[in-house]
């Protein structure tokens, strides 16, 4: 598939699970029918993790289409790139995740927040979790950065907490 036509694809997936919201179809299996839901999988994005960018914006009007488009498309470079178009098989728990609370050097949130964009990365985020919640949102923009980012930044990071840390810090006039 080529770039711009999964992101036209992407764009009116988008679009109609948004006037799906409107019709009051508010979940996942409701908002999208099977073909996007196939789309959707073949650029290692869930109807649940769209249905919750869609969700969202229509709730708390954000994050935007732009956010979600830059987010699937970090999302798809790494599926396609790194995991050669192919699922890891795996979905996390909840319990695998460190607590709201749990900081480091003083910056609490951070920890959980690596790990949600490293699982946001593989594809294994569980149904119950989202990439970019309002506590992500809160969160990384009192960091001065955003969704894609930082997900970008944890992407490039790899296993490199410290690194992940020390740009946040630095961003956020910290260091």
């Amino acid at each position: 598939m080529k770039h711009d036509d999964w992101q036209t694809q992407f764009r009116t997936v988008f679009n109609s699970g948004a006037a799906a919201w409107k019709r009051d179809r508010k979940s996942p299996d409701s908002m999208f029918d099977p073909e996007d839901v196939k789309f959707l999988n073949s650029i290692g994005c869930t109807a649940q993790e769209l249905f919750d960018f869609v969700d969202d914006l229509q709730r708390y009007g954000e994050p935007d289409y732009q956010t979600a488009l830059e987010v699937a498309t970090l999302r798809y470079d790494y599926f396609l790139n790194v995991l050669k178009g192919q699922s890891t098989g795996r979905v996390a728990s909840m319990d695998e995740l460190p607590a709201k609370s749990d900081e480091v050097d003083g910056i609490a949130w951070l920890p959980r927040i690596i790990e949600k964009a490293r699982l946001k990365l593989r594809g294994e985020m569980p149904a119950d979790l989202m990439y970019g919640c309002g506590g992500d949102r809160q969160f990384l923009d009192g960091m001065k950065m955003t969704l894609p980012q930082f997900l970008k930044l944890t992407w490039e990071s790899g296993d490199n907490n410290r690194r992940i840390i020390d740009a946040v810090k630095k961003c956020a006039g910290r260091a």
